[in-house]
């Protein structure tokens, strides 16, 4: 079976999370999930195994890594019961490689410094972290809530940065071949466009962060690093090519402040994860973990270059055949053979995938084979077009922001995953508050998004005084997209025939869009409360190719009161289509009910996409929908939440019973570019 095969499903994921009980022992929690299992995951015993662990003995055996790795695994699985519940995970796992992945609670830090790179199976005595069949790595929390998105492996960017300074040797550094280094991770990384900071005075702080700024997908760094009384520091260089020795503080508070942090960082760097006896956790890696990077590559004790220069191209080779990161590492550290530091590259992950990127496309178990169909339908007025939030994100940022911001600013007091979900935290607003209080914030939070983000380009006088309707200022921005980016969202979908668009989003930038095509958009609001219901104007009209209709679900930003916006919202919105059905225009209740539907921009566990399924079940002639081979249903890769597409097309087949799901993995703007050249070859034959 090759990794391409094994990949195309979930994983068996087991966590084995370690708890202090005492001065001396720790509590051993295992807990399995199954391949394409949608359920929480399952414990593998009843009662929790208690371990001891001799830190004299381990630190006695620290020149002799075959001693060491036979202890720490006799102390770890010295319980019976936690042996077999480790070979029944094994054997559950059947053909497939089992996703080992290893934690400490917070009271525990000590066993951070443990070399568990070296831990032994307790069936085979063979080192776990070498094996192809288990995929090892440690999971490290952190408080940063930016959202970690998967990419295409076609939009993937590196940066290199090679620091040699000129005076190492005033530091008893070994130098840094900065010619070799630099050829070596040109052929690591391949065809993915590098930007490379290598040469005298190119390695700064400043020039990393500001291409890290830019965006950047992998960060491989060539540096001297070491942790010195509880310390990081990297020897980087100044503009004149001389050490600027930074400490990881440094660092960490420039990553915090960037719009996305790189999703791998592999720091060819000494001491990164650890040198064994100052506190591990203020380590490089793992603080560049905490700031954010997802998945950090490093190494615990002084790593020779040697070492280096056969474990970096082995690691990227493999990385990029699936995208698994935790798989690269455990092929790319047997590469090391009998070295004797093979066990010190450590990968720190908290990608719940272990995918770092993803091959945009349609899935499922025959492929995608209806574009004839569903292009078809298109252009005979059969298809209709669904807008969720994720075509607002590269403009305003997601709504999870605006939920944490808010969260963050006003004490909200529940679960900290429900901190993200902004139905539940403007609830909360509205009950502490007042109900008008989410929507007048909403309007702010996002006005204060679009200054942020586009403050230069905004119109100053409009934008300083505020006279510039909310709606108007995103129109401004929308407008620069869709004019310098082809596959901008909006832009393809007002060139192609749809005669009705429904969305969820309370912009204007689709209408825009229309009329920047010369059609005449025609724009309706759903009647889900009495405000709506008595300011609401009657549309009858059939929409038609120049005149297509533009529908919003959940309100407008020009009509506050329109908003969806709160849980309360969301459940009134569902009683109120319900009763006011009759007022929802003939033309959207057909299309709901007897056209190819397309859903771009949706996250499965949104509400805007939860609210919108139950509705939409709900409309009068929903058999009529089967006549339709398909629904196809765009979800962009997103860590966090559903992270394979199996999942999402099972989920779905639950709500659209009997229909055939098409799940489309990859971003709005890959999906529509897909969309268009299809309607083009249509057209052309």
């Amino acid at each position: 079976m090759n990794s391409s095969q094994i990949f195309s499903h979930d994983l068996a994921n087991l966590e084995m999370s370690l708890r202090r009980y005492d001065l001396t022992r720790y509590t051993v929690d295992l807990r399995f999930m199954r391949p394409s299992s949608d359920a929480e995951n399952q414990p593998l015993h009843t009662t929790r195994p208690l371990v001891s662990i001799d830190f004299a003995a381990l630190r006695a055996c620290s020149l002799d890594p075959q001693a060491y790795g036979t202890l720490l695994s006799a102390s770890l699985f010295a319980d019976p019961a936690l042996r077999a519940a480790f070979a029944q995970a094994r054997g559950l796992a059947g053909d497939c490689p089992l996703r080992l992945r290893l934690a400490f609670d917070v009271g525990a830090p000590e066993l951070h410094a443990l070399r568990w790179e070296l831990l032994h199976d307790p069936n085979d005595r063979l080192p776990l972290s070498l094996s192809s069949q288990v995929l090892f790595s440690r999971y490290l929390a952190s408080d940063d809530w930016r959202a970690v998105y998967s990419r295409a492996r076609g939009d993937l960017r590196a940066l290199v940065v090679i620091a040699a300074p000129n005076d190492l040797d005033q530091f008893g550094l070994a130098p840094i071949d900065v010619h070799a280094e630099r050829a070596r991770a040109a052929a690591c990384l391949g065809s993915i466009p590098s930007t490379i900071l290598a040469g005298a005075g190119q390695a700064t702080l400043t020039a990393l962060v500001d291409t890290l700024r830019e965006g950047v997908d992998l960060l491989y760094l060539v540096a001297h690093g070491a942790l010195h009384e509880g310390s990081a520091h990297l020897w980087l260089e100044d503009a004149k090519g001389a050490s600027t020795i930074i400490s990881a503080d440094e660092l960490v508070m420039q990553m915090r402040m960037l719009p996305t942090c790189p999703r791998l960082a592999l720091l060819i760097s000494c001491q990164s994860a650890g040198n064994g006896c100052d506190d591990p956790l203020e380590a490089l890696g793992p603080r560049l973990t905490e700031a954010g990077v997802p998945a950090v590559v490093a190494m615990q004790g002084n790593f020779s270059l040697q070492s280096a220069a056969i474990f970096a191209p082995r690691l990227m080779s493999e990385l990029l055949r699936d995208g698994q990161i935790d798989r690269a590492v455990a092929v790319a550290r047997s590469g090391l053979g009998s070295a004797h530091d093979a066990w010190m590259p450590v990968l720190f992950s908290r990608l719940k995938s272990g995918r770092l990127w993803y091959l945009p496309g349609f899935t499922g178990p025959r492929g995608f084979k209806r574009w004839p169909a569903i292009t078809s339908s298109i252009t005979k007025g059969r298809g209709t077009a669904i807008l969720g939030p994720g075509l607002l994100e590269p403009i305003l940022g997601t709504t999870r922001t605006i939920a944490r911001h808010w969260a963050d600013r006003f004490s909200f007091p529940l679960a900290p995953h429900e901190r993200e979900a902004l139905p539940q935290v403007a609830q909360f607003l509205a009950v502490t508050q007042d109900v008008n209080f989410p929507r007048d914030q909403f309007s702010r939070s996002l006005r204060q998004a679009l200054v942020e983000r586009y403050g230069g380009e905004l119109t100053s006088s409009l934008c300083a005084t505020g006279a510039a309707t909310l709606n108007h200022l995103i129109n401004e921005v929308g407008t620069r997209r869709c004019a310098t980016i082809t596959d901008e969202p909006h832009r393809v979908l007002a060139e192609l025939p749809f005669r009705i668009y429904l969305t969820t989003n309370p912009d204007s930038l689709l209408e825009a869009a229309l009329w920047a095509q010369g059609r005449e958009p025609q724009v309706a609001l759903c009647p889900w409360n009495d405000y709506i219901e008595q300011r609401l104007e009657s549309y009858d009209d059939e929409p038609t190719e120049q005149r297509p209709l533009v529908y919003h679900l959940f309100g407008t930003l020009d009509e506050p009161e329109s908003l969806v916006l709160t849980e309360d919202d969301y459940f009134d919105f569902l009683i109120g289509v319900t009763r006011h059905n009759h007022l929802i225009p003939h033309a959207v209740r057909m299309a709901l009910a007897d056209s190819a539907l397309l859903f771009l921009g949706f996250a499965l566990d949104d509400w805007n996409f939860r609210v919108l399924f139950r509705s939409l079940m709900r409309q009068e002639g929903r058999s009529r929908r089967s006549r339709y081979a398909h629904v196809g249903v765009q979800i962009t890769p997103d860590e966090g939440r559903i992270t394979a597409p199996e999942q999402a097309r099972h989920y779905l087949e639950s709500y659209f019973q009997g229909a055939d799901i098409s799940i489309y993995w990859g971003s709005s703007e890959e999906f529509v570019r897909e969309l268009r050249e299809q309607m083009q070859r249509l057209q052309e034959q």
